[in-house]
């Protein structure tokens, strides 16, 4: 009856050693074992064999990436002003011996070195530029968590601010400075505006005198060549032959008109000082119609004020 019973318990413990020498890791898990109390072997993801009673798995590791919150805190600024601040953590164990060994909760550390470098951090500056800076913030608490936590075989991949939270008082007064802002900004847009206004007016009104300077010195300089054209053209007919006599002519016939007028249009008679202008220029006028050749006179007449007409 002992001989069965000791039968019977041998084959338990051997099928308890069976269950203990064979371990499954699940992917990308990691298992520390140790033989005898001392650190032996890490077995990766898959089956692995241990000694049974001899080899057992002190501690497992994941290798992903975790996101660990920071608790809430206050933080005291440059300005003295408390601040709540929490944030994101994201880790990931590169060396799991150091993990196992190095430290007796990385997490835990992490988190506290974490919350030290934010409180030092926010120290150093103005409630305003925790705002502003956000990022440079993160920056350098990732740099300080990452260095500190290098020997307990975490990498610290990044950190995040989630919320900086200032009091109410403060919130408050933030609120309407904000508020003065943008009415500062929209006063100083409408007087941006009005002034683009009076200047675009203003230059508008200079455009439209330069044009019409520019159309008054073209319309001049049209004049004054025409004005010169007609004065060559008069040189060249009183050049020709019996030009003067017709030019002569052509003023004492104009003269006797301009002088007929003044009688008509107005109440008192104008009398030269000198009539013997007006019987001089009358008595010039016959005698060149007398000595010259009627037909060619006329047609120096005739050509100068087709040339005047032209002009």
């Amino acid at each position: 009856m002992i001989f069965v019973i000791l039968l019977i318990v041998f084959f338990i413990l051997i099928i308890i050693g069976i269950i203990k020498t064979g371990k499954v890791i699940p992917h990308r898990t990691v298992g520390i074992v140790e033989r005898m109390g001392k650190y032996h072997k890490i077995l990766n993801s898959g089956f692995n064999i241990i000694l049974p009673f001899i080899d057992k798995i002190a501690y497992t590791h994941s290798l992903k990436e975790k996101a660990i919150e920071v608790p809430q805190q206050i933080c005291i600024t440059k300005d003295n002003i408390p601040v709540e601040v929490d944030g994101l953590l994201y880790l990931q164990i590169v060396n799991p011996k150091s993990a196992s060994y190095g430290i007796n909760d990385y997490l835990f550390a992490t988190i506290q070195i974490t919350q030290t470098t934010m409180r030092s951090v926010i120290g150093k500056l103005d409630l305003d530029q925790t705002f502003e800076v956000r990022e440079n913030i993160n920056a350098k608490i990732l740099e300080a968590v990452d260095n500190a936590s290098e020997p307990w075989g975490v990498k610290v991949i990044r950190y995040e601010i989630k919320d900086i939270k200032p009091p109410k008082t403060i919130n408050d007064a933030m609120e309407k400075q904000m508020r003065a802002e943008r009415e500062k900004r929209a006063i100083i847009a409408q007087s941006e505006g009005e002034r683009q206004s009076m200047i675009n007016k203003a230059e508008g009104a200079k455009q439209e005198i330069i044009a019409q300077a520019e159309a008054k010195a073209i319309e001049i300089e049209k004049l004054s060549i025409a004005s010169s054209k007609g004065i060559d053209l008069i040189a060249k007919a009183i050049s020709m032959q019996g030009g003067k006599e017709a030019v002569s002519l052509k003023i004492a016939e104009q003269y006797i008109k301009e002088f007929g007028k003044l009688a008509k249009t107005n109440n008192t008679m104008i009398i030269p000082s000198n009539l013997s202008d007006l019987s001089s220029i009358i008595a010039s006028a016959t005698n060149i119609y007398k000595h010259s050749n009627p037909k060619e006179l006329l047609k120096n007449l005739k050509t100068k004020e087709e040339h005047q007409s032209s002009q």
